[in-house]
């Protein structure tokens, strides 16, 4: 009897093995959904070289019948007006980013120190513009005509510097991840305010300050309503807002019947509509897809830490 017990617990599977099972399982329908969020990117990308003879008469598809680079070449055709623009989204993006970031950490640490007397004060201010908002008129208004900023990189990058949540953010991840035991002995041994943010609070904040500075930086890289508004100079137009014009244009040859022939032959004769479309996607979301690799792990840390009380 003993023996078949015995026999029996020998075939019935352990724990451990019920686990690993079971993660394996959870990972076979995780790689599933990732290829299902996968596929709409790689039917962009196919699309972008695809001819648009094939995309007019058999729709998008991930295997073309004939391949073209009409629409890329569309895109790459504006040449030095491309780079210029790619340079200035660069630099809005990095610069607009670390401002950010150093702005709203520091405005974070104020108010998460409890003997600060201003710290409930300021809270409410930082919650008002999410709250109220004057518009996007009297916004012009103010930048135009009161701090005459028109055709300035400034409103590129001012308008989206600090962001009420993202403050929050910080502010959170300070009050719940790094000890104020931490601060008072760095009070202690006689370090000011800037000293301890500095040296002490800023290389504690990493992950969050990397979880918010990709959120910023995809919201600048997007960015193309504020240069529609305020830039006029082509050397000063952000990728974003070229695109939108290589869009329109495209656009007005298509629907304007009393555009000249010349026009249509610089465009290659058949104008690339769907797939140009797809080319402008592609060169958007690119450098967005090399970077997030970089900064997933400290995106969903900083997140996760800054909002849950350890």
């Amino acid at each position: 009897m003993s023996k078949k017990k015995g026999n029996a617990a020998d075939l019935a599977p352990s724990k451990e093995e019920k686990k690993g099972l079971g993660q394996y399982i959870l990972g076979f329908f995780l790689l599933l959904y990732t290829l299902f969020c996968g596929l709409p990117i790689l039917l962009v990308f196919i699309s972008a070289f695809t001819d648009e003879k094939s995309i007019t008469q058999n729709g998008f598809s991930f295997f073309p019948e004939k391949w073209s680079m009409a629409g890329v070449n569309s895109v790459l055709r504006y040449g030095s007006q491309l780079l210029t623009s790619y340079g200035i989204t660069i630099f809005v993006t990095v610069f607009g980013t670390f401002l950010g970031l150093l702005v709203m950490s520091m405005f974070a640490y104020s108010i998460s120190r409890k003997d600060f007397r201003l710290s409930k004060f300021l809270s409410i201010y930082l919650l008002i513009p999410m709250l109220f908002n004057g518009g996007q008129l009297s916004g012009y208004v103010i930048f135009t005509s009161y701090y005459h900023l028109k055709d300035s990189l400034w409103l590129l990058i001012l308008p989206l510097c600090v962001t009420t949540m993202n403050v929050i953010i910080l502010r959170t991840y300070i009050a719940n991840s790094i000890p104020n035991e931490l601060m008072e002995a760095a009070k202690i041994d006689g370090a000011g305010e800037y000293r301890t943010f500095f040296q002490i609070t800023l290389p504690l904040l990493k992950p969050s300050l990397a979880a918010v500075g990709f959120m910023m930086a995809t919201a600048y890289w997007n960015d193309w309503q504020n240069a529609l508004l305020y830039i006029t100079s082509d050397n000063k137009k952000p990728l974003q807002l070229l695109l939108v014009n290589i869009q329109k244009s495209i656009e007005f040859l298509l629907n304007n019947s009393n555009v000249p022939a010349s026009a249509r032959a610089a465009m290659g004769g058949n104008i690339p509509q769907y797939s140009s479309t797809m080319a402008t996607v592609l060169v958007v979301i690119g450098p967005i897809m090399i970077v997030y690799p970089f900064f997933q792990k400290y995106f969903v840390k900083g997140l996760t830490v800054g909002s849950v009380k350890g």
